[in-house]
């Protein structure tokens, strides 16, 4: 096995700890990142029991996250099932992956991986690949396919995705009022 990774750790930026550690027995995602984080800090003994435990929740969760990846404290998996992520592949903190997440390389013959800012949200399914940065506060949409840079609190969608700016998001829609008219009756009859 090779070396553990070095913690990605953000001048300025606090990492939310308490987003992976778990509330219940029954977490798989908070427990492949307890075992993630128990390997990277331990000895040869408890290398191996965070090792044992690594293959178990992997197998669990159908997550493929090494356990000499480089993540920044604070990862928050809420619903942890197939997840990829390259090893050396740099996530910043306080990030929050949904389920069918990929992480990693464009090409084979492209080497490259993606660097992942601080305080992002990956929507379910994204694929984020390639010599990419994904800016501090960004959002990637559920399914979006994300080959290019991503500026700072920017929402990216689509395949590939492409970036929309704040004020290009779409307006909410007027949807049925229910409120009350004034009158004592609702809209809602």
């Amino acid at each position: 096995m090779s070396a553990a990774a070095p913690r990605v750790e953000t001048p300025g930026i606090a990492a939310d700890w308490s987003r992976e550690r778990r509330e219940r027995w029954w977490q798989p995602g908070q427990a492949l990142l307890a075992s993630i984080r128990a390997y990277q800090r331990g000895g040869a003994i408890g290398k191996r029991l965070a090792a044992a435990r690594h293959r178990f929740w992997s197998v669990v969760t159908g997550c493929d996250i090494p356990l000499n990846a480089q993540l920044g404290g604070g990862v928050a998996m809420p619903h942890a099932n197939g997840i990829v992520i390259h090893p050396r592949a740099v996530v910043g903190v306080n990030l929050l992956i949904q389920h069918q997440v990929t992480i990693g390389m464009k090409r084979h013959d492209d080497p490259r991986l993606p660097i992942i800012g601080d305080g992002v949200e990956l929507g379910a399914g994204a694929k984020v690949l390639g010599p990419i940065t994904i800016g501090d506060g960004a959002v990637i949409g559920a399914n979006a396919v994300v080959v290019r840079d991503v500026p700072a609190g920017a929402i990216a969608v689509g395949i590939p995705a492409r970036v929309i700016r704040p004020e290009e998001t779409p307006a909410p829609s007027d949807g049925p009022r229910l409120a009350d008219d004034g009158e004592g009756t609702s809209d809602a009859a």
